[in-house]
């Protein structure tokens, strides 16, 4: 097989984008999104990561893979591994046959990562793609060009511990279908999200989930100024610099809203796109807004009250984008 490399924005959707087009199925990025339904938002201050409360703007990791296997009819193989030495005789095993292989990995041990960008997130997706040697040929969605990696360095990175700890694992396709049927399934999985978003019962997720940490936002009016920094730049952090291509994948979905419409005629659905786009503008505003207020030059207090109508206003503008697309099949 003929490997291209894709550049991408996140990740996951981009692996899974790259290993379709490479098996002869030609989906975008924000495609293979949309298709799988990670679109999101969870509020979880019980679960910490770097000492922070978990703010999600996707799915969970490996939710894109799953969905889009259920949603498409592709079938993927997962497989992990009880010492690094059986994974990396798989591995090894898997590129002799010609596969394209999916990996989950940490970010801080891979050695073509700039130090700048290193930090423990153990839920990295790439592929292998080739060994010479010791040396692994990777396609890293998020780089520009195939980069490299030692097996020892490649290594550690799959068999990191921790939060979402990889446990060594690799994917590759079993069955990649040559079309999908989007008259059908683009308003199935449309629908899904715009429910799972306006409908979800648990306060923590959805439309939901963002007034409660809208209310907690108001709430730290009463606690250490330091910490509540950190707070707010962890929510911002997590919008704009985990793998979101910004304003926490709205961006994405809008340009899987428009592409959606022109394959299926939807004129609709490319209206929603527009809207959508206009919410992910609204949370690159909450974002300038946090940025602004906890790097002020001038020591002016942090307004919370604002952040939090802030919020709120990004919510209700999702709440009309959701509540237009359902009626729009």
């Amino acid at each position: 097989m003929q490997f291209k490399h894709q550049h991408a924005a996140h990740c996951e959707s981009g692996v899974m984008s790259s290993m379709c087009t490479n098996h002869g199925l030609v989906l975008s990025e924000a495609m293979v999104f949309g298709l799988s339904n990670a679109l999101s938002f969870v509020y979880l201050p019980f679960v910490k990561i770097g000492g922070m409360p978990l703010v999600a703007y996707r799915s969970m990791p490996k939710s894109i893979i799953k969905g889009l296997q259920k949603n498409i009819g592709m079938k993927m193989k997962v497989e992990k591994f009880s010492n690094p030495e059986q994974g990396g005789k798989r591995l090894d095993e898997l590129l002799a046959q010609g596969k394209i292989v999916g990996a989950q990995t940490s970010v801080f041990w891979l050695p073509y990562f700039p130090e700048e960008m290193r930090f423990h997130f153990n839920a990295h997706n790439l592929m292998i793609v080739d060994k010479t040697n010791d040396t692994y040929t990777i396609s890293d969605p998020v780089f520009e060009h195939l980069v490299e990696s030692d097996s020892k360095s490649l290594l550690k990175a799959r068999f990191v511990k921790g939060v979402m700890a990889p446990k060594g694992a690799l994917y590759y396709p079993t069955f990649v279908p040559e079309s999908i049927d989007y008259q059908k399934v683009l308003p199935k999985c449309i629908k899904k999200t715009a429910k799972t978003m306006l409908k979800t019962p648990v306060p923590i997720a959805g439309l939901k989930g963002m007034h409660t940490l809208a209310r907690h936002i108001r709430r730290l009016e009463k606690k250490d100024e330091h910490s509540n920094k950190l707070f707010l730049g962890n929510i911002i952090r997590m919008q704009e610099e985990i793998g979101t291509g910004g304003a926490g994948f709205r961006f994405i979905y809008a340009s899987f809203l428009q592409e959606s419409g022109e394959l299926i005629n939807n004129q609709d659905l490319i209206k929603a796109s527009q809207m959508m786009t206009a919410t992910g503008d609204a949370w690159r505003e909450f974002a300038l807004l946090i940025a602004k207020s906890i790097r002020s030059k001038n020591k002016k207090a942090i307004d919370y009250q604002a952040i939090a109508e802030k919020l709120e206003s990004v919510a209700d503008l999702e709440k009309k984008v959701y509540t237009f697309l359902l009626q729009a099949f």
